[in-house]
């Protein structure tokens, strides 16, 4: 997030875009209650109308994968009203004549043909976010989930550099976060294109650091993401380690993934509980669960706290970082010798600059938000106050893409997925507790009622939901809080295998998939 938690209730406009805030960050969400009790008005687009859409000023029913039409409409409706900044624009950003000139061609009316929102409104959230002292825009993995991820992510940059709402108490660009200490895991250089502090792995200078550190030759090639990673299962790749992540249940296409994990030679697993993934392995390494951990997590507003053991770990588990370290180690390998949390951590800060003015002694009361550069330094919970990273912002020219696969005679209702208030993520914790059972028993299929009296269906019928890929069972719920020709359900019950049927596309630059999008057919069971 460029903005902390805190300027949530501070912004004149909220513009909420691909998030379903109230169920999937239930508590950050408050801040945003708290601003619309204050008199803040709300922009909500999303495919269903979930409860963020209750309390909206103006409501866009987006069609699935069709985000980047809406803003570029958007954009063009701010340039033709004069609503945007041109000091800011002039003083703090680059590009901005080739994007301008290119958005002249992009009307709400174009984009309502694909949006289905109708051209009216998408005039009525330009202006309204425009003409705001203080917009906030918040997005999550409804926006990154896509072929165009990358493409709705930098289409909100646009936004934000034409009207200037960065760098400033209750504005800027804020990814709420999907999992805890998601940040900190790309801060610690868990992505194949950084190492720590997102030093880009093809800069020389970053190279010949963490070659002196691991006294190893490191060429400056980006490294694979899991998508190759699976594809090369059983050919180049022979042994996969897998450390707290339900791999099976949450990647899209299951048959696939599941496919890939069985043609190992050796899968190692490191996890909590004995998952769907974890039962595939070969060997499986207890960790310790949070109570049980020292270490530091870094949450959604880059604020760096520490994780203090309440209780002695269960049986034989261990911390994530000691059974890591302890494979290296055996493997005969350099840089694993660690005695601590603390001597990970503080290694860290010695490697990346965003986190140099830290150390485990100065995050004992949880106070900073990277970057920290030196000691001295308060921290930053605003980003780009003075200047951007690279010295301005930049313009982006983006043009709309269909999604990777669209609807057709044989897949005429678009699938989106998501999850539940109730359940998180893939249940692998929460599914062992009967209280959440009593409010969440199992699976079910939101279809509209119109939907469902075309196909005989009523409330609580079994159906057959199939795509390209496979084909599932799920019980239907009706409700009009998914429109006409969309229908949803979450990822997270393993007896209903939802990503048997997602993983149409990747996002060219992420390889981030398509799991918001998907084509399907639903028939009686």
């Amino acid at each position: 997030m460029s903005n902390p938690l805190v300027d949530m209730q501070k912004p004149d406009v909220i513009f909420c875009i691909g998030t379903n805030m109230t169920e999937c960050h239930p508590v950050a969400a408050t801040g945003i209650k708290k601003a619309l009790r204050r008199g803040a008005k709300m922009i909500v687009a999303d495919p269903r109308r979930i409860a963020l859409a209750d309390l909206a000023d103006l409501y866009l029913p987006i069609r699935v994968g069709s985000d980047v039409a809406l803003l570029l409409a958007m954009a063009h409706v701010i340039l033709r009203e004069k609503l945007y900044d041109a000091t800011f624009i002039d003083e703090r950003t680059s590009g901005a004549n080739a994007f301008l000139e290119h958005v002249k061609d992009f009307t709400p009316e174009w984009a309502a043909s694909i949006t289905e929102v109708p051209a009216a409104d998408i005039e009525k959230a330009a202006i309204l976010y425009a003409q705001a002292d203080k917009g906030a825009i918040f997005y999550t993995l409804g926006i990154t989930e896509h072929i165009c991820g990358v493409d709705n992510v930098q289409s909100l940059c646009n936004l934000a550099l034409m009207t200037g709402n960065l760098g400033r108490e209750g504005t800027g660009i804020n990814p709420m976060r999907g999992q805890n200490n998601i940040q900190g895991a790309g801060d610690a250089g868990a992505v194949p294109s950084n190492y720590p502090g997102f030093q880009p792995v093809t800069d020389p200078a970053a190279q010949s650091k963490f070659e002196a550190l691991y006294g190893r030759k490191i060429d400056l090639e980006k490294g694979i993401t899991k998508v190759t990673a699976l594809d090369q299962c059983g050919k180049s790749i022979r042994a996969m380690l897998i450390d707290g992540e339900n791999t099976l249940v949450s990647d899209p296409d299951r048959d696939h993934c599941e496919h890939a994990l069985r043609s190992l030679d050796h899968l190692v697993v490191i996890d909590i509980f004995l998952t769907e993934t974890a039962a595939l392995a070969d060997v499986v390494l207890p960790a310790t669960a949070w109570g049980e951990t020292d270490g530091v997590c870094t949450n959604t507003e880059r604020r760096v706290q520490r994780l203090r053991a309440a209780v002695t770990p269960h049986g034989d588990a261990r911390p994530d970082w000691w059974i890591i370290a302890e494979i290296g180690k055996r493997l005969g390998l350099s840089g694993f010798e660690f005695d601590s949390a603390k001597s990970v951590f503080n290694e860290l800060c010695e490697l990346s600059p965003i986190y140099a003015g830290l150390d485990w002694d100065r995050i004992d009361k949880g106070e900073y938000q990277w970057p920290v550069p030196d000691k001295e330094h308060p921290g930053t919970p605003i980003l780009h106050q003075e200047e951007f990273k690279n010295g301005r912002g930049l313009f982006k020219v983006i043009n709309y893409r269909d999604p990777a696969e669209t609807i057709s005679d044989d897949y005429p209702i678009w699938l989106t997925t998501g999850r539940r208030l109730q359940a998180y993520h893939t249940r692998t914790q929460t599914g062992r507790a009967q209280g959440i059972d009593y409010l969440l028993a199992e699976e079910s299929l939101e279809i509209h009622p119109t939907d469902a009296a075309e196909r005989n269906l009523k409330d609580g019928d079994w159906c057959h939901l199939s795509s390209p890929r496979g084909s599932v069972r799920v019980k239907v719920k009706l409700t009009d809080r998914s429109p006409k020709g969309t229908v949803f359900t979450s990822f997270g019950f393993n007896n209903v295998p939802i990503n048997v049927l997602t993983g149409s596309g990747y996002d060219p630059i992420t390889e981030t998939a398509e799991l918001k999008v998907c084509p399907v057919r639903i028939d009686p069971a």
